[in-house]
């Protein structure tokens, strides 16, 4: 099964390397970029902060003052995940 098209046209990059993509849905997009040329753009929605919930800001607002103080942990060792 083949997907449906709903929209097609060309685009050209403007001078500051920008493309407008005219009609769509959403305002934020995830951009993969391949060797071959092929550039896929998939539409991203982000939370409304009104969703997250009052602890999790209040966790989140802590976590910041403490970077902010410089009290973190150690750096944690990833290269053995590589």
């Amino acid at each position: 099964m083949t997907d449906i098209i709903l929209k097609e046209y060309d685009v050209k990059l403007d001078d500051k390397k920008r493309v407008t993509l005219r009609g769509t849905l959403n305002s934020y997009f995830n951009i993969k970029i391949y060797k071959t040329g092929k550039i896929v753009l998939s539409p991203r929605i982000l939370v409304d902060p009104n969703d997250i919930p009052k602890s999790t800001l209040k966790i989140i607002d802590k976590s910041a003052k403490n970077m902010k103080k410089g009290k973190v942990s150690k750096p944690v060792n990833l290269s053995k995940y590589k």
